[in-house]
């Protein structure tokens, strides 16, 4: 049996058993296995990935076709025979998915078998003629040489898609109509194409937040080639005149410039989904990407017959895709059409939700929660199932600040979307400050950066490095961090962000306060409204003991809060009080004492006793501030920040005459870097830090 059907991981032996059991179930897969095992499935989704680097969906086929190589080499049975024994209806599917994971076809293992037994005989047989065998070493050495030649050749019969990623992308489709208000069909045309792409896991899509800058961009395929990464093109154009569809499209091989594959396409309007699965399908097969059952199902399924209700829809994702805002809200009422033409229609109820989501963001208070959550529960009902509206849900919790259903609900996107690298910032932002867990932040930073690094964008992948590089850094890989984020300072170097957390990243490698307040008060000087900077100079005096400067700097935070009617920065209202108590303000800090003792009862973080100590060392009951500091060193997953200042902050300097707070304090630290050493492990495996001497 192949060993990667005996794996050591018990979780994953458990799975590839209820696998098995199952085998030759078609029907078989994400949803029925998480019954089976009883896990949620974005847990199960969560946890595969996280223990294989697969979906669930790529792991359940490879344990069919691993079981279908041990059948194949019995040769009992026909290839159609075994496809359905392991759950492939489709033999050409079965052939397809066997080539792409072992490299040749099922119709090969037989003789594949018998050459390798062949040989095995050979090595055993004793040589009658030592001079004989040299010559015939010496003819197999030379053809083995001519035949690693041959295919190190550029042969046309070999096709270019063997050779290069099954990386696309789909740029702006021309409108050929002198009609400028085709141009919306187009748009919406095309993005209906893009959707289908993110839909095939096999198949790695640039955004098309990134293609469209290029819409009157003149460079040439190679150009655009090596600034997105990518090794086809798709373009596309055409007009809809009428209820008559006319569209060309090409594919075209990134590097070479080379024409591959063109189709002009004339249809009915009322055809246009059969169109866009279409020419899904024939570009992933050109380009021999793999389209499981699930995916091919995902492709073809009609959102709507309702073609005026479509109609109103494109519309409206023509207007939502502007980036300005401007075009919300009447992209907004052109989704409402499209639901009063049909009102079973759940992408359109979706859009609408998203579209109130993204109202919110523009405005100082959320006004648009119930409506957000109407609209995404109309669609949740009509088509539980839809990647729209799996994301109208997520965003709905999103909004409510329901953090661990809104973790479940991105996670279901991200099997749906499995390339989508949007959805892995959302995760990596909860897991970074909301539900702090550093491994996880770290992984779907490290994903969100494989999905989105090569855009050509500067400012976006200036924040993609910058999350990456504060993932490190949380994760107390300082030396890394530090090189992703003079990354992101090199592709947009007015980043403040970036640059206040590379200010934070020295001070980890020196620990020199005076410079890192320095260099904070250069960098509010150039925007002198960010209250995240002021806050974050504020603390840093605070640290220093300066806590005149300190105050001087809270107070800046905390008129900008009430201007603004911001709810941010609760937790900084303990060192807030102990700068007023210092001051000799005492009355003024009791009331900040309070007003923290109310935000931490409310907390449910990790870090909820190490709030509670602050509290309670500020009021003076050190016992109580202690037994708080020794119910967080039970936790795990806290960031680097938490153990760099924690000796060092005034508050917690309160407790250091109790006898247990120096064997707690070191518990802590120890507990974090067994966590890191474990962390590295998989980075280096990720190839994101190089193994220290010790490992090599």
């Amino acid at each position: 049996m192949s060993d990667f059907l005996k794996p050591k991981n018990t979780f994953l032996q458990k799975v590839v058993a209820v696998i098995e059991d199952n085998l030759a179930d078609e029907h078989f897969g994400v949803t029925e296995l998480a019954e089976s095992i009883s896990m949620s499935r974005s847990n199960l989704l969560r946890k595969v990935k996280q223990e294989t680097g697969e979906s669930v969906s790529v792991f359940i086929r490879n344990v069919r076709l691993h079981h279908a190589k041990g059948l194949l080499q019995n040769d009992e049975l026909t290839v159609s025979e075994i496809a359905y024994k392991v759950g492939f209806s489709s033999t050409s599917y079965f052939t397809k998915c066997y080539r792409e994971l072992f490299g040749y076809t099922p119709g090969e293992e037989g003789s594949r078998v018998e050459e390798e037994e062949k040989e095995q005989q050979h090595k055993v047989q004793p040589t009658k003629n030592s001079k004989l065998t040299k010559v015939i070493a010496l003819v197999i050495s030379v053809v083995t040489i001519i035949a690693v030649l041959f295919y190190m050749l550029p042969i046309d019969e070999i096709p270019a898609s063997s050779k290069l990623s099954k990386s696309i992308a789909v740029l702006p489709f021309k409108n050929d109509s002198a009609d400028s208000s085709n141009i919306y069909f187009m748009n919406g045309l095309m993005e209906a194409i893009l959707d289908n792409f993110q839909k095939i896991e096999d198949i790695k899509v640039t955004s098309r937040t990134t293609v469209e800058k290029y819409r009157d961009v003149t460079k040439s395929i190679p150009e655009l080639s090596k600034e997105l990464n990518v090794s086809y093109f798709i373009e596309g154009s055409g007009q809809k005149i009428g209820d008559e569809i006319l569209l060309t499209i090409q594919l075209i091989e990134a590097p070479s410039d080379k024409h591959l594959w063109s189709k002009r396409y004339k249809r009915q309007f009322k055809d246009v989904f059969d169109l866009q699965s279409e020419v899904a399908k024939s570009i992933a097969s050109e380009i021999n990407a793999i389209i499981t059952p699930e995916e091919q199902k995902r492709i073809e399924k009609i959102p709507t017959q309702n073609l005026v209700a479509y109609d109103h829809y494109l519309k409206g994702l023509a207007l939502l895709n502007d980036e300005t805002g401007a075009g919300l809200a009447e992209g907004l009422e052109q989704f409402k059409k499209a639901i009063q033409e049909d009102g079973q229609f759940a992408n359109a109820y979706a859009y609408v939700a998203i579209s109130y989501y993204y109202l919110d963001i523009f405005l100082a208070e959320p006004k648009y929660t119930e409506e957000l959550k109407e609209y995404a529960d109309k669609a949740m009902l009509l088509d539980a199932e839809a990647g729209e509206s799996l994301i109208a849900r997520s965003l709905y919790y999103m909004q409510i600040r329901d953090f661990q259903k809104a973790v479940e609900s991105l996670e279901e996107v991200l099997d749906y979307y499995p390339n989508t690298a949007w959805v892995h910032n959302f995760l990596s932002n909860i897991y970074g400050v909301v539900l702090p867990d550093t491994e996880k932040y770290l992984m779907h930073a490290l994903q969100g950066i494989q999905a989105a690094v090569d855009v050509a964008d500067s400012v976006t992948t200036s924040y993609t490095y910058l999350h990456l590089s504060n993932a490190l850094a949380q994760t107390g890989f300082v030396n890394e961090a530090e090189t992703y984020i003079q990354k992101s300072l090199e592709f947009n170097p007015d980043n403040l962000y970036s640059q206040y957390l590379y200010v934070y990243i020295r001070l980890a490698q020196h620990f020199d306060l005076n410079r890192a307040k320095t260099s904070l008060i250069e960098i509010l000087q150039k925007d002198t409204t960010r209250i995240d900077v002021i806050q974050e100079i504020a603390k840093v005096c605070y640290t220093l003991g300066e806590y005149e400067q300190s105050w001087e700097y809270y107070d800046k935070m905390l008129n900008i809060k009430k201007a603004l009617q911001l709810d941010l920065y609760q937790s900084e209202n303990a060192r807030i009080g102990f700068v007023l108590e210092q001051l000799g303000r005492k009355e003024e800090a009791k009331k900040y004492y309070d007003s923290y003792l109310e935000f931490v009862e409310k907390d449910q973080s990790l870090y909820k006793d190490l709030l509670f100590s602050s509290y309670y060392a500020c009021v003076g009951d050190i016992d109580e501030a202690v037994k708080r500091f020794k119910a967080f060193s039970t936790e795990d997953n806290y960031q680097y920040w938490v153990v760099l200042f924690l000796d060092k902050d005034p508050i917690n300097q309160l407790m250091k005459n109790h006898p247990d707070y120096y064997g707690t304090l070191k518990k802590i630290k120890d507990k974090f870097w067994a966590k890191h050493k474990q962390i590295r492990k998989m980075l280096e495996e990720e190839d994101i830090i190089e193994p220290m001497r010790g490992d090599l």
